[in-house]
């Protein structure tokens, strides 16, 4: 019955800005059920970002504003998401009971040696998590950091489409958030291995219990292909891109480029798994989910499937949604493991935040 005067909270767009796309998501909660509204995604034109610091902030900014026209929404609210090496997240173990003053003096002492910055040159932010089963008697913190450089200069393009900004989460984590509650489990207590292929990232996320327990970076994606397929075919990087993302690649690049990329992404997939396999003392998963571009690219998928050894379930975040019957389905399904951070983002309007 309290469902029924619970304070309905207002959508958030996700907006998950990559370094070669822009993906946007737009989810409403009715009950416990879920629908799709809206979403978008739309390449960067040209080489806009160096790592994950942008360049061309006008390639960027037409990529935005084509989103936000393909969104087609009236909501301005949106969670944005960041990544890469100068964003950092760490569990940190504090006395309980204490107060938010308390907590900040400590938190920033533990991360002025956890952070490569000055302090004055990172947003810092911290949850706590619940008792700790490693360290008793303290509590699990959660410690995130992000160099304002690259938060700062997200904003500044989404607030000129214009959208307002809310939240700014770590990517890692809206991966955990998508799984959440988009992924039908069989127990809560079932551990959940996610491998996001991205352009320039391989993300890992292992979710537990109702949080995530790991979430590592690693540095390849997608970039790699795509530069073997121009190099090989003759083409402008972009447009190998292009051919690539719409199927009009000579067939040929299936034998001649891809057999390549498989092996060096089971590697990396192979030493990720290894070393979150090391770093908690856990088993190595039997199954993995995987999102991103790369699982968008069925040939890829397909290859994986053979070669590495544990099964593998692309990870559709809309399976048990209903979808607004205005969208295109078809586009949707082609596209929606590349949706998965945008997702997980949208659904931070299920929950209260604080600012």
């Amino acid at each position: 019955m309290k469902s029924l005067f619970k304070k309905k909270l207002p959508p958030i767009v996700g907006l998950d800005i990559g370094t070669r796309q822009i993906k946007a998501v737009l989810i409403e909660q009715s009950g416990d059920n879920y629908v799709l509204q809206g979403y978008a995604c739309e390449a960067i034109n040209k080489i806009a970002f160096a790592e994950r610091e942008i360049k061309d902030y006008e390639a960027v900014s037409i990529a935005l504003k084509k989103v936000k026209n393909a969104l087609k929404t009236k909501s301005k609210n949106v969670a944005i998401g960041v990544a890469g090496t100068s964003v950092i997240s760490k569990t940190v173990y504090m006395e309980p009971d204490q107060n938010d003053f308390e907590l900040e003096s400590q938190i920033e002492i533990e991360a002025d040696s956890l952070i490569p910055y000055p302090l004055e040159e990172v947003y810092l932010d911290f949850e706590e998590i619940g008792p700790s089963k490693s360290h008793i008697g303290k509590v699990n913190v959660l410690l995130s950091a992000a160099h304002k450089d690259l938060v700062d200069s997200r904003i500044t393009l989404v607030r000129e489409v214009p959208y307002e900004p809310k939240i700014v989460d770590i990517e890692g984590y809206a991966l955990g958030n998508a799984i959440a509650y988009f992924y039908p489990r069989a127990a809560e207590d079932e551990r959940v291995c996610c491998i996001n292929v991205g352009a320039s990232l391989l993300q890992v996320c292992v979710w537990q219990n109702g949080q995530v327990i790991y979430s590592k970076e690693h540095a390849f994606g997608m970039n790699a292909l795509v530069q073997d397929i121009a190099a090989i075919q003759m083409l402008e990087r972009e447009d190998a891109e292009k051919q690539l993302m719409n199927g009009s690649l000579p067939s040929s690049w299936i034998q001649d480029t891809l057999p390549i990329f498989t092996a060096n992404l089971q590697q990396q997939i192979n030493r990720a798994i290894q070393m979150y396999v090391s770093t908690l003392h856990a088993s190595r998963p039997d199954k993995l989910l995987l999102s991103g571009g790369g699982a968008t690219l069925l040939p890829l998928v397909e290859a994986l499937l053979q070669d590495l050894g544990i099964e593998v379930e692309m990870f559709n975040p809309f399976a048990g949604m209903t979808i607004n019957p205005k969208l295109d389905q078809k586009r949707l399904e082609e596209l929606a493991p590349q949706l998965a951070i945008a997702a997980g983002l949208a659904s931070r309007s299920f929950t209260p935040w604080h600012m």
